[in-house]
C-alpha cells in the first residue's frame, strides 16, 4: 500500500490555520479593540471564540493527517477510521463557520466600529478621560485620525490623540480604515475556510478508499488459507 498522499499539505494547512488564529488573537489591531470593548459588545466574544475554534480546527487537521499516514504504513483499518472521523469532525466545524461568516458578514466590522465610536465619543466629551491613551494607540495602529462626527468640532480630540503625520496630512477616517482593514482580513479568512473545506472533503474521500483497500486486501490474503484444529 502506497504512503498516504498529500499528508504534508494537510499538516501545512493546519499550521496555516493555527498561525492565522494566533495573528488574529494576538495581533496589535485586534488586541487594542478587544481590550477596550465593553462587556455588552459582542466583539470580545467573537475574538476569543475565533481563536479557540481555529486552534482546535488546526489540531484536528494535523491529527487527521498523522493518523492517515500511520494507517497507510501499518495498513490499519482502525487508524484509517479514526483519520476519517477527524476529517469529518473538521468538516462539521468548517461548514457552520463558513455559513456564519456569510450570514453575519458585517457583525465583526460593526462591533469593532462600535468600540471605536464609544472610545472616541468618551474622549470627545471628557478630554482628560483615561481612554485618551487607548484612543491614541488605536490611531497609531490603524494609521488614521478621528472620524466625521455630527456632534460638533472634533479638531481638539484629533490634535491630542492622532499621530503628528496624520494630523498634518488630514489623516484617514478611522471608521473607514477599520472597515477596510477588517474586510481584507475577513476575505483572507473566508478564502482559507474554503480551501480547508475542500481539503477535508478530499481527505474523507481518500481515507474511505484507503479503508476499503485495506479491508479487501486483508480478505484476499486470507483466501485459500486453512486453519487446522
Amino acid at each position: 500500500c502506497k504512503p498516504f498522499p498529500k499528508t504534508l499539505l494537510f499538516q501545512l494547512l493546519g499550521l496555516s490555520i493555527a498561525a492565522l488564529s494566533t495573528v488574529t488573537h494576538y495581533g496589535l489591531h485586534f488586541t487594542l479593540i478587544s481590550n477596550v470593548s465593553l462587556d455588552g459588545n459582542s466583539y470580545r466574544v467573537i475574538h476569543h471564540t475565533a481563536f479557540y475554534f481555529g486552534i482546535c480546527l488546526s489540531m484536528t487537521l494535523i491529527l487527521a493527517a498523522l493518523l492517515s499516514s500511520a494507517a497507510t504504513v501499518r495498513e490499519s483499518q482502525c487508524l484509517t477510521a479514526m483519520g476519517f472521523f477527524c476529517f469529518a469532525l473538521a468538516f462539521c466545524g468548517l461548514i457552520p463557520a463558513a455559513c456564519w461568516r456569510y450570514t453575519h458578514s458585517t457583525e465583526v466590522e460593526d462591533s469593532m466600529m462600535d468600540v471605536y465610536d464609544f472610545v472616541y465619543e468618551e474622549v470627545r466629551r471628557n478630554a482628560s478621560s483615561p481612554r485618551r491613551h487607548e484612543l491614541t494607540a488605536i490611531h497609531e495602529a490603524f494609521l488614521c485620525c478621528g472620524k466625521h462626527s455630527p456632534f460638533g468640532d472634533t479638531a481638539t480630540v484629533e490634535h491630542k490623540t492622532c499621530p503628528p503625520s496624520q494630523v498634518r496630512d488630514a489623516g484617514q477616517d478611522c471608521l473607514q480604515e477599520i472597515q477596510d482593514f477588517l474586510k481584507k482580513h475577513m476575505d483572507f479568512v473566508f478564502s482559507l475556510l474554503g480551501v480547508a473545506i475542500g481539503f477535508t472533503v478530499y481527505g474523507m474521500i481518500l481515507t474511505s478508499f484507503l479503508w476499503f483497500s485495506i479491508h479487501f486486501s486483508s480478505n484476499l490474503n486470507r483466501k485459500g488459507k486453512y486453519i487446522l484444529r
